[in-house]
């Protein structure tokens, strides 16, 4: 299977470009002499750490070299890659001038961190898929760690993206559970984008919605077949992966695939690294972050908003004394969040009282979306029972205590309106975790 997205004159206004050419099937990692030369390019530098190149980046250096392409590689050496600057420095400093395409052969952080050596190189950038763990395959940003946070860094989309069903189907049953969890977080991510827009006026495609909407249940649909690799299940989450990749790229921005979940599973990481607790597959720890969304949308949906209790909340509401637990509870990471709020205002009173209005006049509207987006909690916990993903944070190796901090914490990650801020502009963040 092989394809081209293109839109044109959508509804909403913007022109939708995505110009990535997308091989799926059977043995179309054997095109890539051919794809090279329709790029004009001579000499490509393959990036894969040391499982890929096992999985797959071993038979990319061989095929170049039998149709006499000279290609040069780097191998990362760790066991685990973090996307670091540290990396993205080791990969830069090996990267010839003389290379004139990059390659990456892997999934999340191979992928990221080819993604930005391609975009400073100015090269194309073809990406062979050894796992359907996640949607940044299509995505023209890289998730990153930079000082300690967790950032979306402009880089660049892939030219050609290759997944070869024999290679993917040979990728761990947690890889393939990971990049099912990342289809799932499109439950909330799609929801809060409508809930944002009502809230704040903030661009909305419903066209871009309905696609997401429509790889999500493809992928819903083919879930247990993916747990015993099923080539049509591993084929349907890949294909659903890179369309949310190509959803955010229609957009502009990460809406369409990410939403309170993806910042549940950021604080972990940032605490991860700065103090060495467990951190999963992304895509796992963003399943258990929908789950929890979900089970605190089900409490939105018992409240009506309350003008005193929310404007006496925020009157109290202490930055300060805020930014003082912030740094306690996510270390350095903390400095970029709280510079964020210096250029966003999202506290500000008035701001609030603005917010706070519209969402008191359009409440039954809010509870639609709720209502529409949102599969119920048992019947998500019953999916993740047939397929293995954790239900709670202890399953994960965290301490369930950490969850109230985790999800106030987690509205400060970004400058997107997600659930933890239509909480604390309700006056409810401190009781409804």
């Amino acid at each position: 299977m092989e394809f081209n997205l293109k839109t044109e004159g959508c509804a909403c206004g913007k022109q939708h470009l995505f110009n990535s050419r997308i091989i799926i099937g059977e043995n179309v990692i054997n095109k890539l002499p051919e794809i090279l030369e329709a790029l004009n390019c001579k000499k490509p530098f393959i990036l894969a750490d040391r499982n890929t190149y096992e999985a797959a980046g071993h038979y990319v250096f061989d095929l170049l070299h039998k149709n006499g392409i000279k290609a040069e590689k780097y191998i990362f050496s760790k066991a685990i890659l973090e996307p670091d600057e540290a990396n993205v420095g080791l990969a830069a400093m090996n990267f010839s001038p003389a290379c004139d395409a990059v390659i990456g052969v892997g999934s999340g952080v191979i992928n990221d961190i080819s993604k930005i050596i391609a975009n400073i190189a100015d090269k194309p950038y073809i990406i062979v898929g050894t796992a359907p763990s996640m949607d940044g395959y299509a995505s023209a940003t890289s998730s990153m760690t930079m000082e300690g946070l967790k950032i979306s860094l402009n880089s660049k989309c892939a030219d050609v993206i290759i997944g070869d069903t024999n290679i993917l189907c040979k990728a761990p049953v947690e890889m393939m559970i990971s990049g099912l969890g990342d289809m799932l977080a499109k439950y909330v991510s799609i929801c809060e984008w409508r809930i944002s827009n009502i809230i704040n006026g903030e661009y909305y495609c419903e066209d871009i919605a309905s696609l997401v909407r429509a790889s999500l249940k493809k992928c819903v649909d083919n879930a247990e077949g993916l747990v015993n690799k099923e080539k049509n299940a591993v084929e349907a989450v890949f294909e659903g992966l890179i369309l949310c990749g190509a959803a955010m790229k229609f957009a502009g921005v990460s809406r369409p695939a990410s939403g309170t979940e993806h910042y549940l599973s950021h604080i972990w990481d940032m605490r991860g690294a700065e103090f060495g607790t467990p951190v999963e597959f992304h895509g796992i720890q963003c399943a258990l972050g929908t789950l929890i969304s979900i089970k605190l949308y089900e409490k939105i949906k018992k409240i009506t908003p309350e003008r005193k209790k929310a404007f006496d909340y925020v009157e109290k509401f202490d930055f300060h004394a805020w930014s003082k637990t912030l740094r306690e509870f996510l270390g350095k990471g903390a400095e970029s969040m709280i510079a964020l709020e210096e250029k966003e205002q999202k506290y500000d009173i008035e701001s609030h009282k603005r917010r706070f209005e519209i969402i008191a006049e359009k409440w039954d509207n809010i509870l639609s979306i709720i209502r529409e987006e949102l599969p119920s909690t048992e019947e998500l916990q019953s999916l993740y029972t047939k397929v293995g993903l954790p239900k709670t944070m202890a399953e994960i190796g965290l301490d369930e205590d950490i969850l109230p901090l985790t999800f106030k914490a987690s509205k400060d990650i970004r400058d997107k309106y997600v659930l933890p801020r239509l909480c604390w502009d309700l006056g409810i963040i401190d009781d409804i975790i």
